[in-house]
């Protein structure tokens, strides 16, 4: 058995870490439609802007490839062929306000009715142990591709005001001003990563174990009372979260 050579094993680490570095910039790139003609430039146009050689540019092309995000046409060079959409995360919004100006958002109601609330579903809503909540599943689907699976736990006196019919057309968070007659106030989310399991992949038409994002959200009404509980599952290749931070220093 022969070993490998260490000085050639930390080149090609060396490579793969910067091709890495040099995706990561590509990516937004890419994302944010910088390439209006939808064609990236010549290899050797992208070695010399970020300083490194054509077979790292290679790697890091070879990177946003597997990512779905561009691909390679013989006499045309690589193209850009993202779908991914913007998801802001600075205002509190439904899917169909936030992605008004990507195309139609069309939602499908997989389930509605009241069920009795997990514990910690009810502890987060406020709800004594064993109350029940009106649960939502819907498949989100922006023009006519699948884009997301939300499930929703409503507290149960706004659930029962809403109809699954109504749940087809606008979003909940509309429909929970209308029938408070209040404003709703904030969210506290968490976002990560996870697999997409047998039933989520099914929905969502991705292979099983795909990458999808997970938005957990509990949003409150403007008094603070919180009202709606949800895990949003976004399909990885279809949606980047986008927000602005301020730091705000004593």
């Amino acid at each position: 058995m022969t070993s490998e050579n260490p000085t050639r094993t930390g080149s090609r680490r060396l490579r793969a870490d910067r091709a890495r570095q040099v995706a990561d910039v590509l990516r937004r790139q890419v994302l944010g439609e910088a390439f209006a003609d939808g064609a990236l430039p010549r290899e050797d146009e992208l070695a010399e802007e970020f300083g490194a050689s054509r077979n790292t540019v290679r790697e890091a092309l070879d990177l946003l490839r597997g990512e779905g995000l561009v691909r390679r046409v013989p006499g045309s060079g690589t193209l850009v062929v993202a779908e991914k959409v913007p998801h802001g995360l600075n205002r509190l919004q439904g899917l169909a306000e936030t992605l008004h100006e990507h195309g139609e958002v069309v939602n499908e109601v997989r389930s509605f009715g009241p069920v009795r609330a997990p514990g910690p579903v009810a502890r987060r809503l406020g709800l004594p142990e064993g109350a029940d909540v009106v649960y939502v599943e819907r498949l989100r689907r922006l023009n006519g591709l699948p884009l997301s699976l939300d499930l929703t736990y409503l507290a149960p006196d706004i659930g029962a005001e809403l109809t699954a019919e109504a749940l087809v057309d606008q979003d909940i968070f509309g429909l929970i001003e209308q029938v408070t007659g209040r404003s709703l106030g904030r969210a506290d989310i968490t976002l990560e990563a996870i697999n997409a399991d047998a039933h989520s992949a099914a929905v969502l038409e991705v292979p099983r174990g795909s990458a999808l994002l997970m938005l957990e959200r509990l949003t409150s009404l403007a008094d603070g009372r919180p009202v709606d509980l949800e895990y949003v599952r976004f399909r990885g290749d279809r949606i980047t979260m986008q927000g602005s931070l301020l730091r705000d220093l004593p």
